[in-house]
């Protein structure tokens, strides 16, 4: 590592809170209007239909453009995109927080999106760039990778209280104090390198409605079915658009995703692997919030302290369990391990019923799910990373972010389908509390789904390395 990207010791510290804080932040935004939907519903007048949006055009802005943030902080230094992203987010939430009506929120939501998609892979790069290769480096990626799962349950806890006690508008406005804050200490972070090339920008363009045309696809056949002209348009408009994502990065000069970044088969599975827990993780936010705001009238505030044990689960996995067994075994067995704790948690959600004693499934459910996907955040994180050429740095973490935040968004179309599938089906006569609450189990069910999923993949395409070489820092050499 060359001499200008070595900061002094003692600014190091600062520097990994600036990081750890600025991933928060981003990751944060993605659930702390959960709790709030029903309020923000009510005030702006947007349909039950149509609430999702507001969680939906997040995820896809930032997962859409996550690649092109990282190409950018390559291309153009990643200490100043890391600010120009900050302060596009800050913005964007000083919109939405002012927001009349629910266009105006969801394209604040968009445009934070945006922000959130510089500001995360450059994070992640500065990281790489601030710390010496070697378990300082793990260390502090794994630091990084706890705020990956932890800001989604800090969200949940923040959002129920600002709603409940300052108006579903601060969800918004706590944000600019926070980025303010992070500009700030922004000096102690080195610059980063820098790369050449161009910035894909079709590529980028390209992606993104591809994305947001299949998540529209899924949501209208769940509510129109499979056969509607707008499903089959959608649909075909999103397999039209991916294929000349593949052709656009054949043929660019500067392609936004490099061959190379995925050409490793444990990269490619630790990647898959986030998808799959992002995908299980937000639809599994949104069915717990609906069931207890709408089957057990929980207030907004006791919503967000419902999902305490979550946040102590992510903390025990992500900072205990997750750092000692990647001391100890290979990526491939920590990512099992996490997502088979996952599903046995989503499998004691099954057992949800109206009316049901919280202590009994609700709680230390949560506490088991939080164990195991905060284990599965640490894994998938160093995996994703793993042996990268530094050059690609920006595009690999963008990549890792991209997965998740990509896999909530078509994990939540998918399962909140499914929901609904389920709550129709119930024989007639069944009380409409039970036949919403199968639904939602339905819909975890169908998360466990994809961590088992997740725990295949992992042991298909990630190999059996020894735990010294399988958390090997962001930018070291591939042997």
């Amino acid at each position: 590592m060359s001499a200008h990207t070595t900061p002094r010791t003692e600014r190091s510290g600062l520097a990994l809170l600036v990081i750890a804080a600025a991933q928060l932040l981003m990751v944060m935004d993605g659930t702390i209007v959960t709790v709030g939907l029903p309020v923000i519903g009510t005030g702006l007048g947007i349909a039950e239909a149509d609430l999702d949006w507001v969680l939906t055009s997040y995820a896809l802005a930032f997962g859409g453009l996550l690649l092109a943030g990282g190409r950018a902080g390559d291309l153009f230094g990643r200490r100043r995109m890391f600010r120009a992203g900050l302060v596009v987010f800050l913005a964007a939430s000083l919109l939405g927080g002012v927001a009349g009506n629910g266009t105006v929120l969801i394209a604040a939501r968009v445009l934070q999106g945006v922000g959130a998609a510089i500001v995360a892979p450059a994070a992640l790069s500065l990281l790489a760039d601030t710390f010496p290769a070697g378990p300082q480096r793990n260390k502090a990626l794994g630091v990084y990778g706890a705020m990956g799962g932890l800001g989604s349950v800090v969200g949940l806890l923040l959002g129920g209280a600002l709603t409940e006690y300052l108006g579903w508008r601060w969800i918004m406005f706590v944000n600019i104090p926070i980025a303010l804050l992070v500009l700030s200490g922004t000096f102690a972070v080195v610059p980063g390198s820098r790369g050449r090339g161009g910035l894909d920008l079709p590529g980028a363009v390209t992606v993104t409605l591809a994305l947001g045309s299949l998540v529209y696809a899924i949501n209208r056949a769940g509510s129109h079915g499979v056969g509607d002209g707008l499903t089959l348009a959608f649909g075909s408009a999103a397999v039209a658009l991916l294929v000349a994502f593949v052709l656009i990065q054949r043929s660019a000069r500067d392609p936004m995703l490099p061959s190379g970044v995925l050409a490793d088969r444990g990269r490619l599975g630790a990647n898959l692997v986030m998808l799959l827990m992002g995908a299980g993780q937000l639809a599994t936010f949104y069915f717990l919030t609906l069931y207890m705001q709408t089957i057990e009238q929980y207030t907004p505030m006791i919503t967000g302290l419902a999902y305490l044990p979550f946040a102590i689960g992510i903390g025990i996995g992500s900072g205990v369990v997750g750092p000692r067994l990647q001391a100890r075994t290979a990526t491939r067995t920590v990512l099992a391990i996490g997502m088979a704790v996952a599903a046995a948690a989503m499998g004691w959600f099954g057992l949800l019923a109206p009316g049901q004693n919280p202590l009994l499934v609700l709680l230390p459910a949560q506490l088991a799910g939080g164990i195991g996907l905060g284990i599965g955040f640490v894994a998938a994180t160093i995996g994703g990373v793993h042996g990268v050429a530094p050059r690609d740095s920006g595009i690999a973490s963008g990549l890792v972010n991209t997965s998740q935040q990509i896999g909530g968004a078509l994990g939540l179309a998918v399962l909140a389908g499914i929901a609904v599938a389920a709550t129709t089906g119930q024989p007639q006569g069944t009380p409409l509390p039970d036949a919403l609450t199968s639904g939602y189990t339905a819909g975890m069910l169908g998360a466990g789904a994809f961590y088992l999923a997740a725990i295949l993949t992992a042991v298909l395409l990630l190999r059996p390395r020894p735990a010294s070489r399988n958390a090997e820092p962001l930018g070291s050499a591939s042997r």
